[in-house]
């Protein structure tokens, strides 16, 4: 004669596994933002200072590499390295005017340029025709960073 297992038994069987395989896979996730610890590191060892460029008509309502749609009415900004959603403040040095701009796109790709802003952001801190400026960057908030849009 077969005996069978205590439902009890099977029932506590069943709950053990059920919660092994939950704490493998909590194992398998992250909360932290990709970079954000190290944002501010990275900064104290790059120059942040130099020359600041503006983009505009010819890109506005296109893709950029963080997947948000450019607007060049908003307070954006592309820099090769920093991680998309870091904020930064850009100062214009030969003024003292700064905007708070966040870091969606990547460039710019001329040698010696720093930073692409938006139309508004550069319209804030230079004169749009005068084409570039020199700026120091400070990073202000590095705390909602990531590399691409999921």
């Amino acid at each position: 004669m077969q005996r069978l297992a205590h439902p009890n038994h099977m029932k506590k069987s069943h709950i053990i596994f059920t919660a092994l395989i939950l704490m493998i896979l909590a194992g398998c996730t992250s909360t932290s933002a990709v970079g954000s610890s190290k944002t501010k590191e990275y900064a104290k060892s790059h120059a942040l200072a130099g020359k600041a460029s503006w983009y505009g008509d010819k890109f506005h309502g296109r893709l950029t590499a963080s997947g948000e749609t450019y607007n060049m009415n908003a307070n954006t900004a592309a820099h090769k390295t920093l991680p998309f959603g870091t904020i930064v403040r850009v100062t214009n040095t030969n003024n003292n005017k700064s905007v708070d701009v966040k870091i969606n796109d990547r460039g710019p790709y001329v040698k010696g340029r720093v930073i692409d802003l938006s139309h508004k952001a550069f319209a804030r801190i230079g004169n749009v025709k005068q084409g570039t400026v020199p700026v120091k960057i400070e990073i202000i908030d590095d705390s909602n960073t990531f590399r691409y849009k999921h």
